[in-house]
């Protein structure tokens, strides 16, 4: 089978959505203007049932909404639209209305970005000392994306937004130069969409004895919920599995980091032949996503990923909150509610399908689990901790945060206490 790429601009006009209400197309038409949006024939033909369509989660997942913007932002950019705008004055309104969507949240630009002397080497990411993230310049697109993405400045064609390096030569230079990371993420975008021999050059350098510091290799994609053909039918899928093969008999722990984000996604021949392959190879494949409305926030929807997860051999690693940038309005859900459906759906499930952590938020300090609530000297408390962190000394560091109904995020908490957090006063040290 081969893949074909619907963009936003079309989505409108696709014989599914023609069917549908007017109000809703035109609705896709306001929104895609703004938020990026791509499917694929697979997506359409395999994952959507469109006779539950809008209400359809892999809909949902994919589709715009007009939920997804604040109501005077997609107004202004409807009427420009309606009208007939100047192309000049609709550029406008939709670069405007991009900035108020916190296109690269937690600080990724401003304190992630490693520097070489006054360089800032834009294309990779080090916020943890053992992980170095690494955005190939050819991987920064997917099969089809989803509406929440917290990525989502990555496809909008804003360079100055636009995280990646131009070829392999930056990343391994500097990995060569830090001992101190053991783990490198591919990222993106998704660099499954590169082809085997772009990938190559990134990866089978690490294998290599001057890299014998890196230990694990990750690569995060989503093409096997959206294009598992990748690893099956493809023109150079044999390619990609023996690159995977020769990764792991080099003794590179090779992870595939999966993104399900709903049953469904696991249910297809495709998908599960794909899965098979990929462990073949001897690469592990761990799967997470977010927490989101509309998508997969009932607890019997996760308790049934992960029972299907582990029967396939796929481990559940994170459930993550919806991060605040994008449509986050729409998908959001507050914390409260966060930690109950994921305590739900963990209490329905067996031990070895109780790996995923959660509910986890990507702040700009770290990781922070909620592990739950408590009452702490007369006040109700959120109980935190650091599963990773910009200073080692903070992982596993509990700490609390008053108890709050409306918050969605971690900025949204205040100290418990009126105590400051207490990275605060514990800077992170140079270098760690």
């Amino acid at each position: 089978m081969k893949m074909r790429a619907v963009p936003g601009a079309r989505l409108a006009h696709l014989p599914q959505v023609q069917r549908m209400d007017p109000a809703v197309r035109r609705d896709i038409e306001v929104v895609s203007s703004i938020l990026p949006f791509k499917v694929n024939n697979y997506v359409l033909d395999e994952l959507i049932d469109w006779d539950r369509a809008p209400h359809d989660p892999i809909y949902r997942l994919t589709f715009p909404d007009r939920a997804m913007l604040p109501e005077a932002v997609f107004g202004e950019v409807a009427e420009l639209i309606d009208r007939e705008a100047p192309r000049a004055e609709l550029r406008g309104a939709v670069h405007r209305a991009r900035s108020q969507l916190n296109p690269h949240p937690g600080d990724q630009l401003q304190a992630n970005v490693p520097q070489a002397g006054t360089e800032s080497l834009l294309g990779l990411q080090h916020k943890y000392r053992e992980t170095v993230l690494v955005f190939p310049g050819q991987g920064q697109t997917c099969h089809a994306y989803c509406g929440y993405c917290f990525r989502w400045a990555q496809f909008i064609g804003v360079a100055e937004l636009k995280q990646a390096v131009p070829g392999p030569e930056t990343a391994l230079a500097y990995l060569a130069g830090h001992h101190e990371v053991s783990d490198v993420l591919f990222t993106g975008g998704d660099p499954m969409i590169m082809s085997t021999d772009r990938l190559r050059g990134y990866l089978a350098p690490l294998l290599e004895p001057r890299f014998a510091h890196i230990r694990n290799i990750r690569v995060g994609t989503k093409a096997l919920s959206y294009w598992p053909y990748r690893f099956t039918t493809d023109d150079d899928a044999a390619d990609l599995l023996r690159l995977l093969e020769q990764a792991t008999a080099a003794g590179r722990h090779v992870a595939v980091m999966a993104h399900f984000s709903h049953v469904r996604e696991l249910e297809t021949a495709a998908c599960r032949e794909a899965i098979r392959r990929i462990r073949d190879t001897g690469a592990v494949i761990r799967a997470q996503a977010p927490l989101v409305r509309h998508v997969n926030d009932d607890p019997a929807v996760w308790a049934e990923m992960w029972r299907t997860m582990t029967s396939l051999g796929v481990a559940p690693y994170y459930m993550f909150v919806e991060r605040d940038t994008g449509a986050s309005q729409y998908f959001e859900l507050p914390l409260h509610r966060a930690m109950a459906i994921y305590r739900e759906a963990l209490s329905s499930v067996s031990g070895l399908e109780r790996t995923a952590r959660g509910p986890v938020m990507s702040a700009s300090p770290g990781k922070v689990v909620v592990d739950g609530t408590a009452r702490v000297a007369g006040q109700d408390v959120f109980c935190l901790r650091f599963l990773q962190a910009r200073d080692p000394r903070w992982v596993g560091r509990p700490f609390f945060a008053k108890h709050d109904e409306h918050a969605v995020w971690f900025d949204d908490l205040k100290p418990a206490f009126d105590e400051p957090w207490f990275w605060q006063s514990d800077p992170p040290r140079q270098g760690s």
